[in-house]
């Protein structure tokens, strides 16, 4: 970095002397090539956050910000292992590879449609529910987006409840410089795939303008698995004045994805591209709008508010049965049986008001971010719809549904984090956040007691957190961070499946908190992050058993116990210089983690087990990624290979798998892609890609619920070809 600083200030020198000297003769000029500051543009592929961005305060906390313009990486599938390679421990878990969702976890939360995380496109929450069912079916196209930012667990306080920090997807900002910008990335691969992302921006007077719209179609690496999605989005900024600026925006994402059906162990290893289901089918369509307005007052005060909603439906329709049970036509009916039926409506709406201010208290210098945070959601679940018996995407039904509920819950959050200077090098980040909620369940379950049904649970926490940051010189610095945390009870975990289960009306939110304490820097070859962390996770969701008076048994849903996360996260990566036109950069990105139940009971059959001390499921000890980056003018070569070990697919660490492949061990695996980069001008660029180069076959999660319990195959060998053109 040195030596391109250098070389900036002797170009500018020359050129000013070489002006004035132009002035008295007529020596020719020659004009300077760009190609070491176009490879510099893109060499950062991994950086942090400042110590503040806008209204928010990012000092002290582990962060990363991935430049996903600059990265060798599948963006039309969107591959997680490829994006977030160069963040230590990210779980990826491949439920499908259609590039539909971003099912990913760190330090061993649960990867679930990234629900441990309080998950942003520009800021705006996308979540579907919050306090009900906070995956978000939300699906951005990877085309669209020019970096992520993702702040660890210590970012609870700023952002919200999720245990696993905050995820935020940063859109391609317009090109002002210009009244009309086109751009057009399309994709052909493996398996069917076919993609076209087709983008607009400009700058009119104040009036700054994008959207854009994305189609995919693949035919899935599995029978059975086609997928079709499309997403649009519209935005409008307006500069009102210096000091303030006026923004709305719209998104929307729909996909129809064809469910191929889990498979048993023996099934996967005689053919993972089997499929178990042709008749089942997931289709989220989710609508994202928001209003909001920036204000600046002063060169020390910014303050911003945003109203946005989450608004749309999860629909599916399955023959939703273990392995076991043959999805085929009746031979005394000649039909196949009635599929279920179960629709989710979100009607989810948040505003969110922020105040950053700078100011000296005596000779400590200070920075205050705060807010307020109101949220008002009702998800109505509609679930156990008697379906028709035919074979294609069809939401009709007959009769009433069998469950039909809301949970409708109103919250409250004050949050303020306040870093103090104590000298030039050293700072504290003292910081609250307060929850004030109510979640109220109602509705109908044909089969349950109408008058046990309703539930109301409180979110009642005060949370706090303290970071600290110690500057050992420009380019160098150590952080220390612990933050309280919570996740809401959601909606599958109060709602009884069968007549003998009951729901306890004492349930309590999970609970605990991060802590972490990490040593991060670069000089001119090396960058590095090294951290310790540890996660407790309280009244974590789960089974247990009990009996009536009268001697008759049931199923409990309860907080069963608690659990412990201890950690190391490390990434180093050493980039060389290899000539004028020619660098070569080498990464690891590993962590280990240790994840075990404290105290902690489950039912297995008529008894309660205690699994004190064993393995929290779906949490591999080691998730090492590496790669090496080969880069020659134009062009950008990446070899990567990513490890997971091996983990267990619930909390009694069983190790044999079941008839269904339900429960039992996820064995290790190592995965090899080979991506490449051609910059061919300044607008267009091509790409190809090719991931699990050795076709290694795995799964990632025996899931417990959605999509069903057993075995996932995730993709082999695959290769896709990108071509990116701007206008």
């Amino acid at each position: 970095m040195k030596s391109i600083q250098l070389l900036c200030i002797l170009m500018v020198c020359f050129t000013q002397a070489f002006a004035q000297k132009t002035d008295s003769d007529s020596i020719r000029t020659k004009k300077l090539e760009e190609i070491n500051i176009l490879e510099q543009r893109y060499k950062n592929t991994i950086e942090r956050l400042p110590l503040t961005q806008g209204t928010y305060l990012f000092g002290g906390k582990k962060s990363e910000v991935i430049n996903v313009l600059g990265a060798d990486a599948n963006i039309a599938q969107k591959t997680p292992r490829q994006i977030f390679a160069k963040v230590p421990g990210v779980f990826v878990y491949d439920m499908d590879g259609t590039g539909n969702q971003t099912n990913i976890s760190t330090r061993g939360l649960d990867p679930h449609r990234g629900w441990e995380f309080n998950i942003r496109a520009d800021g705006i929450i996308t979540n579907s529910d919050m306090y009900a069912y906070p995956a978000s079916h939300f699906s951005l196209p990877m085309e669209a987006i020019q970096s992520i930012q993702l702040v660890r667990g210590t970012g609870s306080l700023q952002y919200g409840a999720q245990f696993g920090g905050m995820l935020n997807y940063i859109s391609k900002q317009p090109d002002t410089t210009k009244a009309f910008n086109f751009e057009t990335i399309n994709s052909v691969g493996s398996f069917g795939l076919v993609s076209t992302y087709n983008g607009i921006s400009g700058k009119v007077g104040r009036l700054q303008y994008y959207g854009y719209f994305s189609r995919r179609h693949s035919d899935g690496y599995r029978d059975n698995s086609k997928s079709d999605y499309n997403g649009e989005a519209v935005g409008l900024i307006y500069e009102a004045s210096k000091n303030v600026t006026l923004k709305a925006d719209f998104k929307h994402s729909k996909y129809v994805y064809q469910v191929p059906g889990p498979l048993s162990d023996s099934m996967f290893y005689a053919n993972p591209r089997q499929a178990t289901r042709s008749r089942n089918y997931f289709n989220p369509s989710i609508y994202v709008p928001s209003v909001s307005a920036d204000f600046r007052f002063g060169a020390r005060t910014k303050a911003s508010i945003v109203a946005s909603a989450v608004l749309g439906a999860r629909n599916s329709v399955l023959f939703d049965k273990q392995v076991n049970v043959v999805d085929a036509i009746d031979p005394v009916t000649l039909k196949y049986a009635n599929r279920q039926v179960d629709i989710d409506n979100f009607n989810s709406y948040t505003v969110e008001a922020r105040l950053l201010h700078n100011y000296n208290l005596g000779k400590v210098s200070s920075i205050l971010v705060t807010g307020v945070q109101v949220m008002s959601n009702d998800l109505n679940r509609q679930q156990l719809g008697k379906g028709t018996t035919g074979t294609d995407f069809d939401l009709s039904k007959e009769g009433d549904w069998v469950r039909d509920m809301h949970l409708k819950t109103k919250n409250f959050a004050f949050f303020a984090e306040n870093r103090f200077a104590i000298t030039s090098k050293f700072s504290v980040t003292p910081g609250i956040r307060v929850e004030l909620g109510e979640s109220n369940l109602s509705g109908r379950i044909a089969y349950y007691d109408p008058k046990e049904l309703p539930t109301t649970i409180s979110h009642k926490f005060p949370l706090l957190g303290l970071n600290a940051n110690y500057q050992i010189n420009q380019s160098q610095n150590i952080y220390a961070g612990f933050a309280q945390a919570y996740r809401p009870v959601v909606f599958k975990d109060i709602i009884p499946s069968a007549t003998y289960e009951k729901i306890d009306k004492d349930l309590k939110d999970a609970y605990g908190y991060n802590a972490e304490i990490g040593y991060k820097g670069n000089t001119e070859h090396w960058k590095w992050d090294i951290s310790a962390f540890q996660i407790l996770y309280k009244n974590r969701m789960g089974m247990t058993y009990g009996t009536e008076a009268n001697g008759a048994f049931y199923y409990l849903r309860t907080n069963i116990g608690d659990s412990r996360t201890n950690g190391i996260e490390t990434f180093v990566e050493y980039d060389a210089r290899l000539s004028s036109k020619a660098s070569l950069s080498i990464f690891t990105s590993t962590a280990y983690m240790d994840a075990r139940y404290l105290d902690a009971a489950i039912r297995v059959g008529d008894k309660n087990v205690s699994v004190k001390d064993n393995k929290v499921e779906s949490t591999p000890e080691w998730i090492s990624r590496n790669g090496i980056t080969f880069r020659y003018t134009k062009l950008s070569i990446t070899a990567l290979y990513s490890y997971t070990a091996k983990s267990y697919a619930d909390a009694l660490n069983t190790v044999k798998p079941s008839a269904t492949g339900a429960v039992g061990l996820v064995p290790e695996y190592g995965l090899l892609d080979l991506n490449a980069t051609y910059r061919l001008t300044k607008g267009m660029i091509i790409k190809v890609n090719i991931n699990n180069l050795t076709d290694k076959q795995y799964f990632t999660k025996r899931p417990s619920f959605y999509p069903g319990p057993g075995v996932w195959s995730s993709d082999g060998r695959s290769v896709n070809v990108t071509l990116g053109l701007k206008i």
